[in-house]
């Protein structure tokens, strides 16, 4: 049934074996993957990719494989799979036509609509569907849910539709938005990569793991292999902000936090509040009884250090240029002096900033910050990442 799909796993390199490609077949037999793209997408890269350097070779191939099946009719679909019962469920739902929607008008303004919900509410007794007058569904009728309206009440419906609805009486829970998809741990461990710079200073050979593995399941017998001790000579400091305005980026904070911890062996981190001043900590919960002078930090590390701050930079300009300017304490010196000052100790800087880089010209302190990094911002993506990585790496 997949065999054009193997064909293309082929063409693109990727090395898949008859094991693997049957293991795939037996996963979509047992039901892991059912009318769930992504899904089905997951399962066929778990089952039959091993390194992740193929990853972007599998998607190609992906591609390639299943391109054109967005122009399938519902006739095709339906001739081919069994739809399940929640699929079948809105098939009681009035579908209209164009005409008979320009046919269907609005009760005139909502003092009017909330008049007549009001008779209505009075005289109905019992449940309805499919009607043009009472409270149900899938009907014409101004009031409930899963029909249409040009202007009405939705009561009880799970999501918007139509876009059209004056009043909306439903108990609202919002999920946050994920403006990071495309991110995630494995990515930015990627992009991190181009900063690894590693350096035979250590020990003159040590066990070669896998390639003892390898060696030793071809010959059949055991054979220790050897090479010469790496070391990841990349020495990073972390600068966080922990402002309020990073609240809806702590989870892509967090994954590029995660993500350096495993790539760096010389990492330090310390957290600040909108712009970095006099101290910053290493513990929020002790960030006022637990300061590290910002001086100290300087005399610690030196200039050897990449040095990365990650942070929104919204905040008021005065936080940045005045002294006194700093929200929680008064600064003696004003951020922009610090940053200066920083930026001047460890020449290889950069900021992250998780901030959608199409709102940053909206931002004066965005601006001024950008301005004091010598214009060394990049967005919290892939390609942002990307380009940092090449900054430092100069």
């Amino acid at each position: 049934m997949f065999q054009p799909f193997l064909d293309q796993l082929r063409l693109h390199a990727v090395p898949v074996s008859l094991r693997e490609y049957l293991g795939f077949l037996e996963a979509l037999q047992a039901g892991l993957a059912q009318f769930d793209a992504e899904g089905f997408y997951f399962l066929a890269r778990t089952t039959m990719v091993k390194d992740e350097r193929h990853i972007d070779r599998f998607d190609r191939a992906f591609a390639a494989a299943f391109q054109g099946l967005e122009s399938l009719t519902p006739e095709d679909m339906l001739n081919a799979v069994a739809l399940p019962s929640d699929w079948l469920e809105k098939l009681a739902e009035k579908h209209l036509t164009p005409e008979e929607k320009a046919a269907i008008e609005a009760l005139g303004g909502f003092d009017k609509l909330m008049e007549t919900l009001r008779k209505r509410l009075e005289e109905q007794k019992d449940r309805h569907q499919g009607g043009n007058k009472w409270i149900g569904t899938a009907g014409t009728s101004p009031f409930g849910a899963y029909g249409y309206n040009p202007e009405g009440v939705r009561i009880g419906q799970k999501e918007g539709r139509q876009g059209r609805a004056v009043k909306v009486w439903d108990k609202r829970e919002f999920r946050n938005l994920d403006d990071t998809v495309e991110l995630g741990t494995r990515n930015i461990k990627v992009a991190l990569r181009r900063l690894r710079r590693w350096a035979r200073d250590g020990a003159e050979q040590e066990l070669d793991l896998d390639g003892t593995i390898r060696a030793t399941a071809e010959q059949g017998w055991l054979d220790v292999r050897t090479r010469p001790e790496r070391r990841n000579a990349v020495k990073v400091l972390l600068f966080f902000d922990v402002g309020g305005s990073m609240d809806p980026y702590v989870r892509v904070v967090e994954e590029l936090f995660s993500a350096a911890r495993i790539e760096f062996k010389h990492l330090e981190h310390f957290y600040f509040h909108n712009c970095p001043y006099e101290f910053v900590w290493k513990d929020n919960a002790r960030r006022w009884d637990a300061r590290t002078p910002t001086w100290e930090v300087l005399r610690t590390y030196g200039s050897d250090y990449k040095c990365i701050f990650v942070g929104d930079a919204n905040m008021s300009p005065y936080e940045v240029m005045q002294v006194g300017g700093a929200s929680e304490h008064w600064n003696e010196e004003s951020g922009a002096a610090w940053m200066s000052r920083l930026c001047a100790h460890w020449p290889h800087s950069l900021w992250i900033n998780p901030t959608p880089e199409q709102y940053w010209p909206h931002s004066h302190s965005i601006k001024l910050i950008r301005d004091l990094m010598d214009q060394r911002m990049v967005p919290m993506t892939l390609d942002g990442l990307t380009r940092g990585m090449r900054l430092l790496g100069r």
